[in-house]
């Protein structure tokens, strides 16, 4: 198949931007005119694979972290609002999306939010009978919304402070020495915190800002002990840093910037425990196996799948991954994905994917190989986990864990190992959401597919009570 030409221009305007250059001083770097470069940053003419070349030299980037295409995320986000029965008359084709999300994503992400307020005020209005006119504010992204798409579009990665975590921990010599002792040393030495313990099951951290105290709980594993101490640093030996980027975060409140400032501490812990280079070279040294991942960094694996799935570095990335944590009841409570494979915004997750058989598996990890109905093949692998359980009266929660990568990257996995990857037959076909999945015979399927029109046979019966067809607006 012949390749596609290259249009990247806000990619380009996005480089050259990041260093402070003007089109006369980049154009000359890269050997090109003035108008070309123009031209290029317009999407008005493709890249040539000479300047393709240059680019990749001066901003020292992968010729992938250049050429990559779709921006998957936006589009299937994008993707999703758009095929909305709400938006039925217009037919979206998949060239139109793309062209959207590469050269106008302020427009596309303001459609989403459009979208999102819009089925926010639906489900508000079903739920309530008397009180239809009760806020406008029911049609707004909640705070916690907004924070979860604004890691979602960073790609899960905040370059600065991940930077900055990676210096302290080489400083520190995180995996040189043990890593409880190193933080600990640092946090009341370098930042004068002293730390006590407590029996108290209802208190994991706490921290007196007066007597300069930390709190943990005496019965933490030591990853999630470890993680808390962590954390404490970011708060204080990162703290300015972090408000700054969430200040910088473009949030509408004040509260959303607050959950943000969570989310960025948390993420500072977790890269200070697992350096980004470090971390990167023993997951491709062991195959990625979270269990010996576990052991080296001191980590649980969920902090361990966490970490690999923010391994977005340019020039440094790992192997891109989708990661979901997953509760009993269906909801996807941490997500990400660096692959074609996007979660959906709303609905429940396909019940065919692996993860829900996790939460009933005695094997720890389970696999699965999988394919959507776009034809892109995955390997796809799950694990139960609990936590909290502090005590035999204490409240516990168990989830799934859930991470995997497409079928080219499988043999990076070591769970991987003694698949038939070659066998079309050995994958199960598997979607996003019934409301966007496009398969017709699909005994699993909760609710018919929204871009399709029932066929109602009273005489016949199949797989499903009614017939799918296809309205051809793909």
């Amino acid at each position: 198949m012949a390749q596609g030409k290259l249009y990247i221009g806000r990619k380009v305007r996005e480089l050259r931007v990041s260093k402070n250059a003007t089109q006369a001083q980049l154009a000359d770097r890269l050997g090109i005119s003035i108008s070309y470069l123009n031209q290029i940053e317009n999407n008005q003419r493709p890249l040539s694979a000479t300047v393709l070349l240059a680019l990749a030299e001066e901003f020292k980037l992968t010729l992938a972290d250049l050429a990559e295409g779709e921006d998957n995320r936006l589009m299937s986000a994008l993707s999703e609002a758009i095929s909305d029965p709400f938006f039925s008359l217009y037919a979206v084709s998949p060239q139109q999306l793309k062209l959207v999300s590469k050269n106008a994503p302020g427009i596309a992400h303001a459609l989403i939010a459009v979208h999102q307020a819009y089925r926010h005020n639906s489900e508000q209005l079903a739920s309530i009978e008397a009180n239809i006119g009760i806020s406008s504010g029911l049609v707004e992204k909640t705070p916690y919304e907004e924070v979860r798409d604004y890691f979602h579009f960073v790609d899960n990665y905040v370059n600065d402070l991940d930077l900055f975590a990676e210096n302290l921990a080489t400083e520190l010599q995180i995996g040189a020495q043990d890593t409880h002792v190193a933080l600990s040393t640092f946090l009341q030495e370098r930042c004068m915190v002293r730390i006590e313990r407590t029996s108290d099951t209802d208190v994991m951290r706490q921290f007196d800002m007066e007597t300069r105290t930390l709190t943990l709980n005496s019965y933490l594993p030591s990853a999630t002990r470890d993680f808390q101490i962590a954390l404490q640093i970011a708060q204080l030996h990162a703290g300015a840093m972090i408000d700054e980027i969430a200040a910088a975060g473009g949030f509408r409140t004040a509260e959303a910037v607050e959950i943000c400032r969570i989310g960025l501490h948390n993420y500072f812990a977790g890269a200070l425990v697992m350096p980004y280079r470090k971390f990167l070279e023993i997951a491709q040294e062991v195959r990625h196996d979270l269990d010996l991942l576990s052991a080296r960094f001191g980590a649980s694996l969920e902090q361990v799948c966490h970490r690999l799935s923010t391994l977005q570095r340019p020039g440094e990335k790992g192997t891109p991954i989708y990661f979901a944590r997953i509760d009993r009841a269906g909801n996807i409570t941490k997500r990400h994905s660096a692959v074609k494979l996007q979660f959906a915004r709303f609905g429940a997750a396909c019940p065919l994917w692996n993860a829900h058989r996790a939460f009933e598996s005695s094997k720890g990890i389970i696999r699965q190989l999988a394919e959507t109905p776009d034809g892109v093949r995955y390997l796809c692998i799950a694990t139960h986990v609990a936590k909290g359980a502090r005590g035999f009266l204490s409240a516990r929660q168990d989830y799934v864990l859930a991470l995997g990568c497409e079928i080219s990257y499988a043999d990076k996995f070591v769970y991987a190992d003694g698949l038939d990857l070659k066998n079309h037959s050995a994958f199960e076909p598997i979607g996003i959401s019934c409301r966007i999945c496009e398969r017709p015979n699909c005994a699993s399927r909760a609710v018919p597919p929204i871009k399709s029109q029932l066929v109602i046979q009273h005489n016949m019966r199949g797989l499903l009570p009614y017939g799918i067809r296809d309205t051809g607006h793909k």
